[in-house]
């Protein structure tokens, strides 16, 4: 497949924009300025940036704990994601959610919620509402490995199938839920051969390059779109900080089992670094244009976080306020 610059230029930017802002995020977790738990998304940003790459602004993505990727990937407002970051009253949800709890519905970002599989009903009965209206929204159901161990992915794959529905569930195996690796929770290593079992249109993919991913996507929003009925990914990845904060939870020294050696391969798979540097040795980018992007992504973070600073907390005689209809 033969990619634009601008294709490859927007997957980069998208990718860096992310990272960046992740990393941006471990001080003041560290020096607790931030409060709430926070699942940084550093190591998967290939698949948030390559499934959105195929998106429309009116399609939906539903996320889990570990989403901050998807919603700066969909568009969503980097100044109220950092807000909300902080329990800003400025932030997505005016401070009541907190990192695990991000929404843009003008961007599609219709729901992120931290309980595990928690949006999967909720993605499928959006591209229900899709199909019934036949406004050729897609939508989109990430997950991670540890999903795959609750009834409701199952349930949703067989409704999807048996109604054909334009959805797309997307499984992010970095190998671990929370501190347990996947040989000790599945039999089987081989997510991708549930989809089959349902009759879904299915792949397994590479989840650290962003081209694969980006490839991947364009099939399963295509088939989708197309009214071919639903679509399964188990994107292979790879979280390079702990499963909550910064902390990398390496083995012998935190409650993490992960042992260095694992961590430095897949270190030397960083999707972002291998793809700057793929960009660099294609002459697509140069090492200047890539430091005045890096300068001017970090410009954005830092007035991110100086515009959440600023921001006042939400006041405590409100505390009830948008959590029960009225």
């Amino acid at each position: 497949m033969k990619y634009s610059s601008q294709l490859l230029m927007k997957l980069y930017r998208s990718m860096l924009r992310i990272r960046l802002t992740e990393e941006s995020l471990v001080e003041p977790i560290q020096n607790r300025t931030i409060n709430c738990p926070v699942h940084l998304y550093s190591g998967q940003e290939a698949v948030a940036a390559g499934i959105c790459a195929n998106l429309s602004k009116k399609d939906y993505i539903f996320g889990n704990h570990r989403s901050h990727g998807h919603y700066l990937a969909k568009g969503g407002d980097l100044k109220e994601m950092i807000a909300e970051i902080y329990c800003k009253e400025t932030g997505c949800t005016k401070g009541r959610g907190g990192s695990m709890h991000l929404i843009s519905p003008e961007n599609g970002v219709m729901g992120i919620v931290p309980i595990v599989a928690g949006t999967i009903s909720l993605a499928t009965g959006a591209a229900m509402a899709s199909r019934t209206r036949n406004d050729k929204r897609v939508s989109v159901s990430f997950f991670g490995d540890g999903a795959t161990g609750e009834g409701v992915l199952y349930e949703a794959l067989n409704f999807a199938a048996i109604y054909k529905l334009p959805i797309i569930f997307v499984c992010e195996n970095n190998l671990y839920s929370t501190h347990m690796p996947i040989e000790d929770i599945r039999t089987d290593n081989h997510i991708a051969e549930i989809g089959p079992a349902f009759g879904l249109k299915t792949f397994r993919c590479e989840g650290n390059n962003v081209l694969k991913v980006y490839e991947v996507a364009k099939k399963s929003v295509e088939h989708c779109r197309g009214g071919k009925g639903p679509a399964f990914i188990e994107f292979l990845t790879y979280r390079l900080r702990g499963h909550v904060g910064p902390d990398d939870n390496i083995q012998g020294s935190h409650t993490d089992i992960r042992p260095l050696s694992e961590i430095s391969k897949w270190k030397r798979k960083d999707p972002v670094l291998n793809f700057e540097s793929y960009l660099l040795k294609k002459k697509i980018l140069s090492e200047k244009k890539a430091a005045a992007i890096k300068d001017e992504l970090n410009r954005e973070i830092k007035d991110a976080h100086d515009f959440a600073l600023k921001s006042s907390r939400p006041p405590a005689d409100e505390l009830l306020n948008y959590v029960f209809a009225r």
